[in-house]
């Protein structure tokens, strides 16, 4: 069995389009937004959809079905089964990807990474945005084969990020695997995931940017590590205000 893990929707169209084969799982969760530190996967999925409930509105059940249930089938995949994690190099894409490696830690699959292909430094944390077919199966056939010390590494990523342990994110960040890319830039921004940003929109707010129309862009401009989109600063705006 082959499994594509995409990091969103607006990948899935151009993805289909590659003719590859396998399920397709969309990760349509945002862990570097909310709780995240439960006692159990059970808890964990629990606690995410209270979250999402009283942040967005959105249903449990719904939650549950559309978003946990795609997730949670890489705890089941087989022996032997073949996992494509298709990540982009920020914190948003990077902490979904250590959920999923925390969740086959356990598993024999043989588990890839695919990402974006090279791209001006400028242009780095922008990932797959503008990747057509041909380009996603050109990032597909340069995938890199996450060993064993990968996968546990990724497993220690996330218990560290879940955690909020900012030492030991710092410690792993010396990390070197192709499988983890900018592995320094994006510990250093999830060591300060919890004052960094919102200090950034204070600094603009200072500095004259007003209201999301003018800070979202500037903010992806400084922060592009922390792979924000317009909702995540959007609320990072409403607590401040």
């Amino acid at each position: 069995m082959i499994y594509h893990v995409l990091p969103g929707d607006a990948q899935a169209e151009e993805f289909w389009k590659t003719g590859l084969e396998g399920e397709v799982i969309v990760f349509r969760e945002v862990m570097v937004v909310g709780p995240i530190d439960a006692e159990n996967i059970e808890e964990f999925w629990d606690q995410r959809a209270r979250f999402i409930l009283a942040e967005y509105g959105e249903d449990v059940i719904d939650y549950h079905e559309k978003v946990a249930d795609g997730i949670a089938k890489l705890v089941e995949v087989s022996d032997g089964a073949e996992v494509n994690l298709w990540f982009e190099y920020e914190l948003f894409c990077s902490a979904n990807m250590w959920l999923c490696l925390y969740l086959l830690k356990d598993s024999l699959a043989n588990i890839f990474r695919v990402a974006p292909l090279n791209a001006a430094p400028d242009d780095v944390w922008k990932g797959f945005g503008q990747h057509s077919s041909e380009d996603l199966k050109a990032c597909f056939e340069t995938r890199n084969h996450f060993a064993a010390e990968d996968v546990a590494k990724g497993f220690e990523l996330w218990d560290a990020f879940r955690k909020r342990d900012s030492t030991r994110l710092l410690k792993l960040s010396e990390y070197r695997s192709r499988c983890f890319p900018f592995l320094r830039e994006v510990c250093e921004a999830a060591a300060e995931i919890e004052t960094r940003p919102a200090k950034l929109i204070r600094e603009l707010k200072g500095e004259g940017y007003d209201g999301l129309e003018s800070i979202f862009p500037e903010f992806q401009k400084r922060a592009g590590v922390y792979g924000f989109g317009d909702l995540q600063v959007e609320k990072l705006l409403e607590r401040l205000t």
